[in-house]
């Protein structure tokens, strides 16, 4: 009986397929009121029977529309949508497979129709603004977000969660216009659900005062905003989640959300110790870690003595809370804050293996060490948007910081000349901790003037940065051969780094064409200082403490840039073209005091011009052309222009430069992006460039006998980075169930490189070309199905016969796939292989790394219980190769290693009315 049962299930399945009608409906569009066709207007299909969409498109500059598709319906709703316009609906049978609707005449808004149709488009295109309809996107039911971000066309998200729209990418995200969690749009898109969210608004991203004046913003990143659906803005919704495993793993995290009208209050809290930088709740379409095993950089990672701590690579265990806060205060001032501890312990084990070439020989370098780091770290931001008229704004946004590290570090290092022969060897044993607090404040006052476009405008910025830290050190060196000599250091050092920033900016803008073309006045004045002091303390064997202070190994320096730049320069902003060119005069004084060494006092001024221009026009809303220039000034730092002989290693003597000059950076970019909206494609492609007169470089001798290093630093000319990008997207719609979307991505680089090896002057060039091409097969509510493949080949050439030229290529490939049978059971796996034959022996060359979750959907969909198995292979691995002018380095670290662990998330919401899903997974509210 169940066999008769499933066959006559198949049956009425293909019977059903074999009733699909596949259509093509044309059309022009027209306004009536100019009589001229209506470009980038949204034409759409939905069901009659529970207005879902089919499908939608975007008419052409010529107000011409094709929307094809395959349907089961006799008929179908047919809307037209356009700001300004009346929407436009009608019934069409879908009876043939060409209908031809001729021109429709779209009547202005404010005519009164014989019928109101109410209904919402799924994309809609205002000006600068693009505008996404949520529930026209089908998604899995628990989505988040970034689930419903993946949706979009248009819109890509990468593993790390990064976006981009069109070929440009997000850097802000809000929620109802107010940042959400400070600047990370990971903590948005992966903790909020779809089912609150009404619209999805994107923008080029302006800072208040900009989008205040009606500035251009910032033509190559977007800002997205969420709006929540009116219904939602009072009650209570969240997410609680937690999981164990295998080999003691485990995470727990939770988010309670509070809305009433324009408040809106935050809380979030998690941990775990699976290298996940964030907040887990159990996403099945979420791994924990990555191939590359480290996931976790930790806000206390810093450097002394030229060793770096904290962060980066190992395992972390990590505790994270937070709150947000978003108000309106009376009837003028909305105000946005946020508070974010996080808490991590991070270890750490690495291997090393170093060649390094000469002009005349090579050595190697063989190293281990291992870490323990544990930071502690608070913010606080505060935002204030005070609007006293339609002319006035007043924005404050301080920021404050305390962070607190410990690290204890442990290496062992040797060095081998070219035959092999141990040359020298160090221990190193250290224990530090840091104490850093952090202030910073900007303030924009500005004012209209007129309705021309006028404005006058006055910021501030400050900032303020104290670390201070304690380091106890222990090692021993020794240096073999003739001059054999060993070097015992047992000492405590006291360090203080202080940083103290303001700037001040008046601007003034003066329309010449009302509302398009404008001169621009500017001026900037900046103070930068920093304080470096490091009191380093020799133990003493007769008062058995650090009592004897050792001058070689201790600094005591204060540095300061003064900068003054009057600027003046030119802005158009046309319906299509944005252009505008601004020049600065930079008049620079750079003071290094050694209050130790006075001699070594440095003062140094300089003028240089600078600039910055842009030219944009829009083809149509579908495409746009970008270009930009810009010629930057760079100072030299602080170490790099002390004259002083840093001996903090012993194997590695630094010696700074009085005389350097500071480098003039002349940049360029072009981007072209494109999105027919008709055909389903994207096509994104971009070039860059960059030359550098008088970059800062470092200038090293290696001493035959002991291979001893002495560093300096000197200016060269002719250094240049170019680069090019290639992005093609293409959606190929089977049927109404079944997408193929083809991803081909392409990059080039080449880059030259001016240096210095032992004291021989030479130029590298590297080539490198990364294509890589994704195939995604989705059967809807059925399968996933993406493949991918991505080739890296690097060759490098030299000037100099010491050198021979190298070539380096990688392969990763791998295939993501998801099912979603039987009904409440979805099946994610993500399967990664990675080779690197270029990699020295005894290193991992290869592995594969595969990821598999299973999870079960329970309680209307408000629960999900989550089987995850990380590495399920058991080969994760970080070897990887580091190829440099002058070395290369096979390196190897602790990464995450197979567990598995079964979850329970939790999710409950009171927003507004009582939601439903429906058969697609969007979530309607009444």
């Amino acid at each position: 009986m169940k066999k008769l049962t499933l066959v006559f299930a198949l049956l009425c399945a293909l019977q059903s397929f074999s009733q699909e009608k596949s259509f093509e409906i044309i059309g022009t569009l027209k306004a009536e009121d100019t009589d001229l066709p209506l470009e980038s207007a949204t034409v759409y299909l939905e069901r009659v029977k529970d207005s879902s969409v089919v499908t939608y498109t975007i008419t052409d500059k010529n107000g011409n529309f094709k929307i094809e598709n395959s349907t089961y319906d006799k008929s179908l709703n047919f809307y037209v949508s356009y700001v300004g316009y009346k929407t436009y609906y009608k019934e069409i049978k879908i009876d043939k497979e060409r209908i031809d609707l001729s021109t429709i005449v779209m009547p202005l808004d404010n005519q009164l129709g014989e019928v109101l149709v109410k209904s919402t488009a799924p994309i809609t295109i205002k000006k600068d603004t693009l505008e996404f309809n949520v529930k026209s996107f089908k998604t899995k039911k628990d989505a988040n977000v970034e689930d419903l971000l993946k949706q979009l066309p248009g819109v890509e998200v990468d593993e790390e969660g990064n976006i981009t729209v069109n070929g440009k990418s997000v850097n802000k995200i809000l929620v109802n216009g107010k940042p959400f969690f400070g600047d990370d749009p990971t903590i948005t898109t992966k903790n909020l659900t779809k089912d609150i969210i009404e619209k999805i608004q994107v923008v080029d991203t302006k800072t208040k005062s900009e989008a205040f004046t009606g500035e251009e913003g910032d033509k190559e990143n977007k800002t997205i905003n969420l709006t929540i659906k009116e219904e939602n803005n009072k009650g209570v919704f969240g997410r609680v989640s937690a999981g164990a495993g295998t080999d003691e793993r485990y995470e727990f995290a939770g988010m309670v959300n509070l809305f009433d009208n324009d408040r809106r209050v935050s809380v979030l809290a998690g941990g775990n110790n699976t290298n996940s930088p964030g907040f887990s709740f159990g996403e099945i379409s979420k791994m924990f870690g990555n191939s590359g095993g480290v996931m976790f950089n930790s806000n206390g990672s810093f450097s002394i003595g030229g060793r770096s701590f904290g962060g980066g690579e190992g395992i972390t265990t990590s505790q994270n809370a937070g709150v947000n806060y978003a108000d309106v205060i009376g009837e003028k001032t909305d105000v946005a804050a946020d508070y974010f501890f996080s808490s991590s312990n991070s270890e750490n084990e690495t291997s090393t293996e170093r060649e390094t070439i000469l002009s005349d020989s090579r050595y190697f370098t063989n190293s281990d060490s291992k870490s323990d780091n544990d930071t502690d770290n608070h913010s606080f931001n505060l935002e204030f948007a005070i609007e006293t008229d339609s002319t006035f704004q007043i924005n404050i946004e301080p920021s404050f910081g305390y962070t607190k590290s410990r690290t204890v570090f442990n290496s062992f290092e040797e060095t081998l000349d070219e035959d092999f022969v141990l040359t020298n060897q160090s221990n190193v044993n250290s224990n530090v901790e840091s104490y850093v607090k952090r202030f910073s404040n900007e303030i924009a006052i500005t004012k209209r003037l007129g309705n021309r476009g006028a404005f006058i405008k006055t910021e501030l910025e400050t900032s303020i940065n104290q670390q201070e830290s304690d380091d106890f050190l222990n090692s021993n060196t020794e240096v073999f051969g003739t001059n054999s000599e060993i070097i015992d250091r047992n000492q405590f050092t006291d360090g203080e780094k202080n940083s103290y920033g303001v700037s001040a900016k008046l601007s003034y803008r003066l329309p010449i064409i009302t509302k398009k073309l404008f001169l621009n006045l500017e001026y900037e004045y900046a103070r930068d200082k920093d304080n470096d002091r490091e009191s380093t303390f020799d133990f003493s064997d007769g008062s058995q403490g650090f009592t004897d202070f050792n001058s070689d190994l201790s600094t005591d320096f204060q540095y300061t840039d003064y900068r003054s730049i009057p600027s003046v320069g030119l802005s158009y902003r046309g319906e299509k073209l944005s252009t505008s060119f601004d020049i600065g005069y930079n008049i620079r004084t750079l003071k290094n005091e050694d209050l130790l060494r006075p001699q070594y006092n440095v003062k140094r001024d300089f003028e240089n011009i600078e600039a910055n221009s842009y030219i944009s026009y829009k083809f149509s809303p579908k495409s746009s052309i970008y270009a930009n220039y810009w010629l930057e000034n760079r100072p030299p730092g602080l170490r790099q222009l002390q004259a002083y002989e840093d001996v903090s290693n012993p194997l590695q003597t630094v010696i700074g430069n009085p005389n350097l000059e500071p480098s003039n950076n002349h940049s360029f970019y072009l981007g072209y992006n494109a999105f027919d909206w008709q055909k389903g494609t994207g096509f994104y492609v971009g070039a860059n460039a960059s030359v550098v007169n008088n970059q800062v470089v470092a200038k090293t001798t290696v001493d035959e006998e002991t291979l001893k290093r002495t560093t300096t630093y000197v200016n060269v000319d002719g250094n240049y980075n170019i680069g090019s990008w290639l992005n093609y997207n293409k959606d190929i719609k089977l049927d109404t169930l079944r997408t193929i979307k083809l991803k081909l991505r392409a990059s080039y680089n080449t880059f030259k490189s001016i240096n210095f090896n032992n004291d021989v002057k030479y130029a590298s060039k590297s080539d490198r070309i990364s294509p890589r091409l994704g195939i995604d097969f989705i059967w809807d509510k059925v399968l996933e199905f993406k493949p991918y493949y991505q080739l890296s080949f690097t060759n490098t050439a030299y000037d100099i016969e010491a050198f021979d030229d190298r070539e380096f290529t990688s392969h990763n490939a791998g295939v993501r796939t998801a099912t979603f049978l039987p009904k409440n059971f979805e099946w994610r796996n993500d399967v990664n292989f990675n080779y690197n034959p270029n990699v020295a022996d005894g290193f991992q060359k290869s592995a594969w790394f595969w990821n598999s979750t299973l999870a079960y959907s329970l309680l209307n969909d408000k629960a999900v219980i989550t089987l995850k198995v990380y590495d399920l292979l058991n080969q994760n691995t970080n070897a990887r190769r580091i190829a440099t002018q002058d070395y290369i380095e096979d390196k190897q670290s602790t990464v995450l290693r197979q567990y598995f662990m079964l979850s329970l998330s939790y999710k409950f919401n009171s927003l507004g009315s009582k939601g439903e899903s429906n058969d697609g997974g969007v979530i309607f509210f009444d």
